[in-house]
């Protein structure tokens, strides 16, 4: 019989969590309950020949006591049916956190300064920062391969948050001819763009980077209008869905030939919407955050099961399906 972790262990945010009776994995964010991952997760573990197990949401507000962190995380380790989680929102006050409590730490996790990613390996807890593979495999999802070989094209990212810092430091750090000529990161705060140099100032590139404080709309249009063809215009600003609006306004133009994308694959996608508009006389192919989305929990749910999810082809595919119709 199974040793139970005495309740109060996992007390955090002034909840007492339930004690896991089966294998379980834990998604760590603000509302997840509300999230449609509860509802895709068990068919993909059906799909997928998990076994008998869940997905159990811990919820914390923004910017939480570091104790809490520590009791979930602690919880977490000792726990023999507790198998890992997928963290979003609170990534680096995670890993601020809770630093000491992991065995290994991906070398993402540091460079980033924050994990998405808890699993368990041979006894040993497991973080890892994941968002530059899962990123990487979204933005290359509907790039063609020989896209900036034909177009040398920049990359504009409107926000420097942690998918932002994720997206930018995998295509420095990648290698390659099919990458653009330039990546120009705005934000409306001086902070975020000085983090973000502070991580790429870490990394060997030949790929210029521009740092470009943007406090109005206004601002990001006029960095759009003066895009080369081909350029990929990116929303990583959370704009249309953790809050209303667009990071440009009605008025600004998109690149000839380009992309729109958005991180965001729900809510009142407005940057999208503002993109539809101009794509048939300016050619533009439109992307939400969907496969970015698939990608950000399947490479999680590998790591915690220690399982081969394909990152293409008919499996993929079929998960996409199931999660869909499971919205």
């Amino acid at each position: 019989m199974r040793n139970h972790i005495e309740e109060y262990e996992l007390k955090a945010a002034g909840k007492a969590y339930r004690i896991s009776e089966k294998n379980t994995m834990y998604f760590i964010g603000v509302t997840t309950h509300n999230s449609s991952i509860m509802k895709i997760f068990p068919q993909w573990a059906e799909y997928l020949q998990l076994g008998d197990v869940r997905l159990d949401g811990i919820n914390f507000v923004l910017h939480d006591k570091p104790e809490n962190y520590r009791q979930v995380l602690k919880y977490i380790k000792k726990d023999a049916e507790s198998l890992g989680a997928l963290v979003t929102t609170h990534k680096i006050d995670m890993l601020k956190a809770c630093r000491d409590l992991f065995d290994v730490l991906g070398s993402d996790a540091g460079l980033m300064n924050e994990i998405s990613s808890i699993s368990k390996e041979k006894g040993l807890l497991i973080g890892k920062a994941m968002d530059p593979i899962t990123s990487g495999l979204a933005f290359h999802h509907f790039i063609p391969e020989d896209h900036f070989v034909k177009n040398k094209g920049y990359l504009f990212i409107m926000g420097a948050g942690g998918s932002t810092i994720a997206l930018t430091s995998h295509l420095l750090r990648k290698g390659g001819k099919n990458l653009p000529e330039k990546i120009i990161v705005s934000n409306r705060s001086r902070g975020r763009l000085e983090e973000i140099e502070r991580v790429h100032h870490q990394i060997k590139s030949t790929i210029p980077v521009e740092y470009r404080l943007t406090p109005e709309p206004e601002d990001n249009d006029s960095i759009m209008k003066n895009l080369p063809p081909g350029s990929v215009a990116v929303n990583g600003t959370g704009l249309g869905k953790d809050a209303p609006g667009s990071p440009v306004t009605d008025a600004a133009e998109f690149p000839e030939g380009g992309f729109a994308w958005d991180f965001n694959y729900r809510g009142n996608l407005v940057f999208l919407d503002q993109a539809k508009a101009q794509r048939e006389k300016k050619g533009l192919t439109i992307e939400d955050g969907w496969v970015y989305f698939l990608h950000g929990w399947t490479r999680v749910i590998a790591e915690v099961f220690h399982r081969e999810i394909p990152i293409s082809g008919p499996v993929f595919e079929d998960l996409s399906r199931i999660a869909k119709e499971a919205r």
